[in-house]
């Protein structure tokens, strides 16, 4: 096969791969995203995720990581062995992580029964403190550790049982505990669960102790954060909190990897964001999720770059972005097809031009072959047509020559040399032979 022909087919095959990997590559996405133990909050959550993601956007595709805890699912991040996992900003924190969407804010509560003395974080010391059991008990008893050390309260000090929902009214109406510590919503959940059963136990509203140091609390446990609680958060009639209290909070997030592309990390938030209402109709918790602030400089979990860009500026979303990639890819491939073409053109071109001057030099050789006047001169005129005999050889060899033109030339240039090379030949024995009829 020529040369030319090769590189036209090694071009087409490449400009075809190119294509095949840009439609490979466009809006076509596996997500792993990590899910917990079956029947827990992010097990549900996860579920209606995958469920509207992949409703909307069919290329893609979401891959389920089992994991059995915060740490576990924390550990996928750091390892890359997911894309997408939830956090809590307080426990287990992958040190590469960043915030693709808040999911859930939960309110820290130190919940006391009415009429308690106890006012201030600071009374808790030498108390018993009820913590509700459940599968986050252990994180929830870490949070508390954290911030009885801000007050310089010996954790020790302080003596904590885990309790079901139904044991903890009546242990705080036997005073067996002094207060309760509960992480939950300001919605349906474990808090207002704690509330209401406290409530009906001691026949009163109880109190929410406030955190006026939340804020410094803070800067020194990033992962905990100030909120203002209004009042009747925890329902209840009357109303608990009783008026707006100071506290602090936590949060559940969807983290990624810092590496995680911009584009990618901005349309994961954009796509929740957008199906928050059609993932609340599958599973309430996802009326809670929220967007991160752009601003945030937590340096726990901070807000990742391209989710801060969308925030911002309203991006449009991965998916209409690539699509213009892929517009402006066919346009690169088919400039770059026509960019090809023309020099395929001016190579044939020079080459054809390089042709027709040798075979225009042989007929040329042939026309001063018919005129050459002795030996000498046909000698010269032959030396140049065995040195294009020889390129002609060589390029029949690679492919590079038509052989048609060129023989015709060729054998045009030899029959002009060798014809007058015949009649010098005779016009030199002429003389002789009238020399001898003369004798």
């Amino acid at each position: 096969m020529r040369p030319a022909l090769l590189l036209t087919a090694g071009l087409l095959i490449l400009a075809t791969s190119l294509i095949a990997a840009v439609y490979l590559w466009s809006p076509h996405a596996n997500l792993r995203v990590t899910i917990g133990p079956p029947g827990s909050p992010a097990y549900r959550f996860v579920t209606a995720f995958a469920a509207v993601t992949e409703a909307n956007h069919p290329r893609v595709r979401i891959k389920l990581v089992p994991v059995a805890d915060l740490a576990a699912s924390a550990e996928t991040i750091e390892d890359h062995t997911a894309d997408l996992a939830i956090v809590r900003s307080d426990a287990v924190v992958p040190s590469n992580g960043t915030t693709i969407a808040i999911l859930r804010r939960d309110v820290i509560a130190f919940v006391v029964p009415a009429k308690s003395a106890i006012d201030k974080i600071s009374g808790l010391a030498g108390k018993t403190i009820g913590i509700p059991q459940g599968p986050l008990q252990t994180y929830n008893e870490q949070t508390l550790d954290s911030i009885l050390s801000y007050y310089d309260i010996p954790p020790k000090s302080v003596k904590r049982v885990f309790l079901s929902l139904a044991e903890i009214g009546v242990a705080v109406a036997e005073k067996r505990v002094a207060a309760v510590f509960t992480v939950g919503p300001m919605a349906p959940g474990e808090a207002v669960d704690v509330v209401n059963a406290i409530k009906v136990a001691t026949r009163g509203p109880p109190s929410i102790l406030a955190i006026d140091e939340a804020e410094a609390i803070n800067k020194r446990f990033p992962g905990l954060e100030s909120i203002d609680v209004p009042a009747g958060a925890f329902r209840g009639r009357p109303p608990v909190p009783s008026d707006s209290v100071t506290t602090l909070a936590i949060t559940y997030r969807f983290a990624a990897p810092n590496s995680m592309l911009d584009a990618v990390a901005g349309a994961i938030a954009r796509s929740i964001f957008k199906t928050k209402t059609q993932m609340m109709a599958k599973t309430p918790l996802a009326n809670q999720i929220e967007a991160p602030d752009p601003d945030d400089k937590n340096p726990v979990l901070p807000v990742h770059t391209g989710v801060a860009n969308y925030l911002n500026s309203g991006e449009q979303s991965f998916f209409d972005e690539f699509q213009q990639y892929i517009y402006l890819g066919g346009m690169a491939l088919s400039l770059g097809g026509s960019a090809i073409a023309l020099l395929i053109g001016r190579l044939r071109s020079k080459k054809s031009e390089a042709d027709l001057r040798q075979i225009d030099r042989l007929i040329e050789l042939a026309d001063k072959a018919l005129m050459a006047q002795n030996a000498s001169e046909l000698k010269v005129l032959e030396e140049e047509l065995n040195g294009i005999i020889s390129w002609f050889v060589k390029g029949q060899a690679s492919g590079t020559t038509d052989s048609a033109a060129f023989t015709i030339a060729i054998s045009h240039a030899q029959h002009a040399i060798e014809k007058q090379r015949a009649v010098l030949h005779q016009e030199k024995a002429a003389p002789t032979r009238t020399a001898s009829s003369e004798e």
